[in-house]
């Protein structure tokens, strides 16, 4: 209790700076974080070295490192941030390419399984969706410090995003698919053998959840893919990709594998792209491959 409180008063001193002072503290403990964390910096080398092998350089492999830790930083400012920005202030951050193709699943009468991963300023991506586009129900994994947890659950549920716990989070966004909602799903973790199925990441197999093939094919609804870039961490675009569309064949455990399959395709091809804003210090390939991570 006392930790939080104390936090609490940091973040009121922050919120008195100016923003770019408030942004350059955090990217300063971006820098501070990368050099004392031995255990992630090599996570991510070994993920580094799944995707590229040697393509890379050791300049070109370090600063996507610093920059994840970056990211990351400055998600966590945005957690701050976000419990005192209006709507109208979150609007402005955020440009979307192919809007289009919402706006059609939406005119069609259709509920929506947006997927996407932990790249950029993923605390901005769900609450500018939500803000912006359409209310959002998502998955809330609860701290086990209760006052932090409350804390980050306020934060992300301000802007029309309906969290849920993930325990039993498959029947709350049920509910909401069933009254033509939304719902977003990150695919991007390692999961538990007993909740995924294997798929090809990178040419290397990993579990991931079908829980966005799961739903998608039950409530016939769009599996909307959505990154999001920057160029300045300033001002962010979120693009929509073409959508996943579940097959309904008599085999359903094919169809939601095959769905599977293509969202892993379509966040490798992302990755590829943009390399430097996946979070690249997740454990990506333990399940199967623990010994990547074995010094």
């Amino acid at each position: 209790m006392i930790g939080y409180y104390l936090f609490r008063v940091i973040e009121f001193l922050l919120m008195l700076m100016p923003r770019f002072i408030r942004k350059n503290l955090f990217i300063g403990l971006a820098k501070f974080a990368y050099f004392i964390d031995k255990k992630h910096r090599f996570v991510a080398r070994q993920n580094l070295e799944v995707v590229f092998g040697d393509a890379l350089t050791e300049h070109e492999a370090d600063f996507i490192i610093r920059y994840c830790y970056k990211n990351l930083m400055l998600a966590l400012l945005q957690v701050m941030e976000n419990r005192r920005l209006s709507q109208q202030e979150l609007g402005k951050k955020i440009t979307f390419v192919n809007k289009e193709i919402v706006d059609k699943a939406i005119s069609d009468g259709k509920p929506i399984v947006f997927i996407s991963a932990h790249v950029s300023n993923w605390e901005l991506g769900a609450s500018g969706l939500a803000s912006q586009i359409i209310s959002l129900n998502a998955v809330h994994k609860a701290l086990n410090n209760p006052y932090f947890d409350r804390y980050l659950h306020e934060s992300r549920s301000r802007f029309d995003l309906n969290m849920v716990e993930k325990r039993g989070a498959i029947r709350h966004l049920s509910k909401a698919l069933k009254k033509n909602g939304a719902v977003s799903l990150l695919i991007d973790q390692n999961v538990n053998p007993k909740d995924g199925i294997i798929v090809d990441f990178f040419s290397k197999s990993v579990t991931q959840t079908p829980a966005p093939a799961f739903l998608a094919r039950k409530y016939d609804a769009p599996i909307i893919p959505l990154a999001m870039t920057t160029d300045n961490e300033e001002d962010y675009t979120i693009t929509f990709f073409e959508p996943i569309i579940v097959a309904h064949t008599d085999n359903a455990e094919a169809d939601i594998r095959e769905a599977t399959i293509k969202q892993s395709a379509w966040l490798e091809k992302e990755i590829r792209q943009h390399p430097k804003f996946w979070f690249w210090c997740h454990r990506r390939w333990k399940t199967e491959h623990p010994e990547l991570y074995q010094k």
